[in-house]
């Protein structure tokens, strides 16, 4: 039989959510009913993915910007609904690039096939391990977090 860990605090999911986004290399991204693993970046206000632009995960984003991502094992969920704003290559901040490849081991500007970046801009965040974590699980609301 496994011990499960006490509920946490809404300040202890938002601290081990911040460390998930800083740390976790990759993220399950949904789109108009389609679901793909993507590397991410995250800088601290969106998540930054980048995927072939003519892709179906690519097509829809450009389509339609409503996303859902998700990260974690079963038992320890970020679920995350947010906004997809395409960003060109020329567009990006400087070393922005550099940080993305650094983190993921991946960098599209290096392939021929073009791929295309996505600033994810959270809306909503839900964090939570167990049934007794789900009342309280929203951390973010309308794109601010909750005190």
């Amino acid at each position: 039989m496994t011990t499960t860990p006490a509920p946490r605090s809404r300040e202890e999911r938002l601290k081990d959510t911040l460390a998930r986004l800083e740390t976790d290399v990759d993220l399950w991204v949904a789109s108009q009913g389609h679901l793909i693993p993507l590397s991410f970046l995250w800088d601290g206000a969106a998540v930054l993915v980048s995927t072939p632009r003519a892709s179906l995960t690519g097509r829809n984003l450009l389509a339609d910007g409503r996303v859902r991502l998700a990260l974690g094992p079963t038992r320890d969920v970020v679920m995350i609904d947010g906004t997809a704003e395409p960003v060109d290559l020329a567009d990006l901040p400087a070393g922005t690039g550099d940080a993305f490849a650094e983190k993921t081991g991946f960098d599209p500007r290096e392939l021929t096939r073009p791929y295309q970046y996505f600033h994810i801009r959270p809306r909503r965040v839900h964090a939570w391990r167990e049934a007794d974590e789900l009342d309280g699980r929203t951390l973010m609301r309308d794109g601010a977090w909750l005190a």
